[in-house]
């Protein structure tokens, strides 16, 4: 009888999902560096535009529990909706599923001696965090994001101007279908 042992540093290398990389490299809502730092916090746009992460537990969205959307803190696209929010006990907010099927983008990430999936969002190709395959049914993902990634609306607030200008002027039929049902 042959015994693996799969060492944590195996396990570490390997985490990405099944997903392909589908990351188109251009993206409707362009805007030079100067105004991603105009426009976002110094921790946003670490984490939005550098691909930088909060230490878990200290993000502010980690234990709502309150039913809404999460949109992108870069374009006011909506991302995820709280039905789909689970506590992973990972120290970030995680959602098994986005809010619709184009919300986000995989690319493969090795940056830290590592293999994962990260994920962006459609609307500017800024980095929301990653995506595992540990996650609940029904599909079995893990989407981790970073709370500075995100806005939260909960249901009957009212939509900033970040995301009355994306649905205005961005958004899909889909993504105002479902963003009117919600809130």
């Amino acid at each position: 009888m042959a015994i693996t042992i799969t060492s944590f540093s195996q396990t570490l290398r390997d985490m990405q999902i099944n997903t392909k990389p589908n990351d188109p490299g251009s993206y409707p809502i362009a805007r030079d560096d100067e105004a991603w730092k105009e426009q976002l916090t110094p921790e946003q746009y670490y984490i939005l535009r550098q691909s930088g992460t909060e230490r878990p537990f200290t993000g502010k969205y980690n234990d709502n529990n309150r039913e809404g959307i999460y949109f992108s803190a870069a374009t006011g696209q909506p991302l995820f909706y709280s039905e789909s929010k689970f506590d992973s006990g990972c120290g970030w907010p995680s959602f098994f599923e986005p809010i619709t099927e184009n919300a986000i983008y995989y690319r493969k990430d090795t940056s830290h001696g590592m293999i994962r999936t990260e994920i962006i969002d459609s609307g500017s190709g800024s980095h929301l965090g990653h995506v595992f395959d540990d996650g609940p049914p029904p599909t079995g993902l893990r989407y981790c994001l970073n709370s500075e990634a995100m806005l939260f609306v909960p249901r009957g607030g009212e939509l900033p101007g970040l995301v009355k200008d994306y649905m205005s002027e961005y958004a899909t039929e889909e993504e105002k279908k479902v963003v009117r049902k919600i809130l």
